[in-house]
């Protein structure tokens, strides 16, 4: 009968208060206040296999049963058969659950895979890499899905990962492509595909190496370009390293990139979906193991890919915002996360140097900005220079703007200097051609408001050959 499970597992627990041991540990927790459920699942791996696991729960005999049937599902089993174990899993185990009892299998699922990959994360094992094998980055959304669908369709053995990079209640969670809502999003599309599933919880190393950066940045008048961060340094490397850890020879996404000949970033077919600009800052070994199933295609073409496999997000929009944003305005989570909240200045003219009027903090404007000006005059102004020290905003025309040579730091190169022949100063704005020369680019033809702080990326033909950031 379908209790007497539930009640085997509720009366008789696998696992519980257990520590487990002989292996690398990994543990991953789900629920708290906001449901009143918690559920802590802990697992051991080595050489591949979950040798142990154990868990603790707190709240329903639902949440406890559902631990326990999590447990007693993975001991024993290969860390990619143990990432096959899902809420549906998990409530077959118990004979079923009724609406109301599921979320506990949510629960029991969102633990157990933060568990395994920490576990694998932390292994420091490297088998063999299987040149079939390929993780790929799951964001929950209709790319990365159809990314996933094209390379299982190719033959390759797929293993999904999700990383979750944030987690604050002011966020709307399913408006976040990092969020503990997109996580478990990802996995239930991915054991629909009948894909095992990581979640990599990253979130320390997202706040140090690129929220952090973002506000400090921010204060220093700069205007940041965190998804440049996220993926050069953060994001894509980890992956890379959790591959490893897989034996997955390669690592792929659902990123509008192609490759050159050489194993450098070339622009997608879809120059309107190209994002070489967002993956510009990644190195050469990451470089190697990255594959892009969507070079070749268009949006449209994408989403029919979904519809023709009936995935349920073949519809679902884009997301637009930075994911740390979503849900919560920039200004309010400057003032809550950096400390930065009113600070009047004064606004000045470019021309005469004159005082136009009073602006509310130097780190709400950026270099070409137009709309949200504290200073209307009959003609456009726009925002020529933001000075952080002395807190001000310099507005002129949009003629005042327009530059002939961009200064550049911390400029990176994987060919000879010679040969960058371009310029893209702005996420999908137009290629500049230009000559790089010391301390910057020599632009051949004018190009208006590059902001301080944001990336240059340097290009030969269409092929990324190196980046930098702007300088003042």
């Amino acid at each position: 009968m379908p209790d007497e499970r539930f009640a085997e597992h509720l009366q008789h627990p696998v696992g519980r208060g257990h520590e487990p041991a002989g292996g690398s540990v990994g543990a991953g927790a789900a629920g708290g206040a906001a449901c009143g459920d918690l559920v802590t699942v802990r697992v051991a791996v080595r050489d591949g296999v979950v040798v142990d696991a154990g868990f603790d729960a707190s709240g329903c005999g639902a949440a406890q049963a559902a631990a326990s049937a999590a447990v007693d599902l993975v001991r024993g089993e290969t860390v990619l058969d143990a990432a096959r174990v899902g809420t549906r899993a998990i409530a077959d185990e118990l004979g079923g659950l009724s609406v109301g009892k599921l979320h506990a299998a949510d629960l029991a699922s969102d633990a157990l895979h933060q568990a395994l990959g920490g576990a694998v994360a932390r292994s420091g094992e490297t088998p063999e890499l299987i040149e079939r094998r390929a993780l790929v980055a799951m964001s929950g959304g209709v790319d990365s899905t159809v990314a996933a669908v094209l390379l299982a369709q190719g033959g390759d053995e797929v293993v999904a990962v999700t990383l979750e990079l944030w987690r604050d209640p002011e966020n709307d969670a399913e408006a976040s492509c990092c969020s503990a809502s997109a996580v478990r999003s990802a996995r239930a599309i991915a054991h629909q595909m009948g894909l095992p599933h990581f979640t990599l919880d990253l979130r320390d190393g997202f706040r140090d190496g690129v929220v952090d950066p973002w506000l400090s940045e921010h204060a220093a008048g700069l205007t940041p370009n965190p998804c440049v961060r996220c993926n050069g340094h953060v994001r894509l490397d980890a992956m890379v390293d959790f591959a490893d850890r897989l034996g997955a020879a390669t690592l792929a996404t659902g990123h509008y990139a192609r490759r050159s000949a050489d194993g450098l970033l070339r622009a997608a077919a879809d120059d309107a979906k190209d994002q070489t600009y967002m993956l510009a800052a990644l190195g050469r070994r990451t470089l190697e193991r990255l594959r892009f199933p969507l070079g070749e295609l268009n949006k449209p073409e994408v989403r029919a890919i979904a519809r023709e496999h009936d995935l349920p997000v073949a519809s679902k929009p884009d997301s637009q915002d930075l994911c740390f944003l979503a849900g919560t305005g920039r200004e309010r989570f400057l003032e809550r996360h950096g400390g930065l909240r009113e600070r009047p200045g004064d606004v000045l003219d470019v021309t005469t140097g004159s005082v136009l009027g009073t602006h509310r903090g130097h780190f709400h404007y950026t270099v070409g900005q137009r709309r949200g000006l504290p200073v209307q005059r009959p003609e456009p102004l726009y925002v020529v220079q933001t000075d952080a020290r002395a807190n001000t905003i310099t507005l002129g025309p949009r003629a005042a703007l327009d530059v002939d040579f961009v200064t550049l730091r911390g400029i990176r190169l994987h060919r000879d200097a010679a040969e960058v022949d371009g310029v893209r100063l702005r996420y999908h704005s137009r290629i500049v051609p230009c000559r790089l020369e010391p301390g910057g680019v020599a632009l051949d033809e004018p190009f208006s408001a590059p902001a301080p702080g944001q990336t240059a990326v340097l290009l030969a033909g269409d092929v990324v050959i190196g980046c930098a950031t702007i300088g003042s």
